[in-house]
């Protein structure tokens, strides 16, 4: 078979310079010379008794010929990659990389976390933020844990809890501006609204109510960013009520109302069917040491 193959490399470097159309840019990709790429390129077109690029200005353009092989190529190249990462990652048990979306992040995960760290000092954790639309198929990722679903074949998603939403406020606001007995003093009052004021107009759709005004108020970019306004006083926010159980048990914040959007919706900790064991014991430990224990700490503050 290997006869009937040119050099793994020349076809690595082909790849990269098609990528690009600039055999420069390969070369800076693959940490060699300008004139190591051109050898390499002229090398497969010798092989093949066809030229692959053909110059156009001062950039490339793919010939015929050498279209076809890319797109060939390129996919098998991808699905190589991917495969060696993720033997790579199976094995690697002195790293863990988690994406976690802000809110879980700062209120549940980061004040666990050295729990875990001390668990296994061994291990290399990084920890990021993860934007809105990430899945985890494809990433790099170990873990994601964010609020949507992640249905890819080899994803296994295990549910955190509910994203039910409600009206909040701080006691301070309610002082000065309530009561909010109804429905339509919520929609009248100074709200906060989250990356944008779809949420309010969904919750006045629920509500059957008509907000006064054309739901005016500040848009915070991200759940960290509005909940601080809310515990600040500023107005009303429909909040994860999950997610803000501890501030609303401890007084910090004061529910106004039981119609809530998003119930059917939650928050999910994805993981990828071949992992490490170092991300099953991740996982049982979010699960108990988080989750858990955080839940009977809350539910014994309720019963003093």
């Amino acid at each position: 078979m290997t006869d009937r193959l040119p050099p793994l490399i020349a076809l690595k470097t082909f790849i990269t310079a098609a990528s690009h159309l600039s055999l420069s840019r390969a070369g800076e990709e693959l940490h060699v010379t300008h004139s190591a790429i051109r050898h390499q390129i002229r090398n497969l077109e010798e092989w093949f008794k066809v030229p692959l690029f053909r110059r156009e200005g001062r950039g490339l353009r793919l010939t015929q010929q050498g279209q076809s092989l890319y797109d060939a190529l390129a996919p098998l190249f991808m699905e190589m990659a991917s495969a060696c990462q993720r033997i790579k990652a199976i094995n690697n048990l002195n790293s863990l990389s988690i994406g976690c979306i802000p809110s879980i992040a700062s209120r549940w995960l980061i004040p666990k976390l050295d729990q875990f760290a001390q668990r296994h000092p061994e291990v290399d954790i990084h920890l990021v933020y993860a934007r809105t639309n990430e899945r985890l198929g494809g990433s790099p990722l170990d873990i994601l844990i964010t609020f949507v679903e992640d249905e890819s074949h080899n994803v296994i998603g295990h549910h955190v809890f509910s994203r039910t939403n409600k009206p909040v406020c701080s006691p301070g606001f309610l002082k000065k501006h309530g009561p909010f007995t109804q429905p339509a003093q919520i929609a009248s009052a100074p709200l906060l609204h989250d990356e944008n004021r779809e949420g309010w107009k969904k919750w006045c759709e629920i509500a059957s109510v008509t907000p006064g005004g054309t739901l005016a108020g500040p848009v915070y970019q991200d759940f960290n960013l509005l909940a601080t306004a809310v515990l600040s006083g500023h107005g009303i926010g429909l909040c994860p009520v999950n997610v803000v159980r501890q501030e609303i048990l401890s007084g910090e914040l004061v529910v106004l109302s039981d119609i809530a959007t998003d119930s059917d919706k939650g928050y999910y900790l994805l993981i990828k069917e071949e992992h490490s064991r170092l991300v099953d014991d991740f996982v049982i430990w979010f699960f108990t040491d988080v989750i858990e224990k955080k839940r009977k700490m809350l539910y014994l503050y309720t019963q003093d």
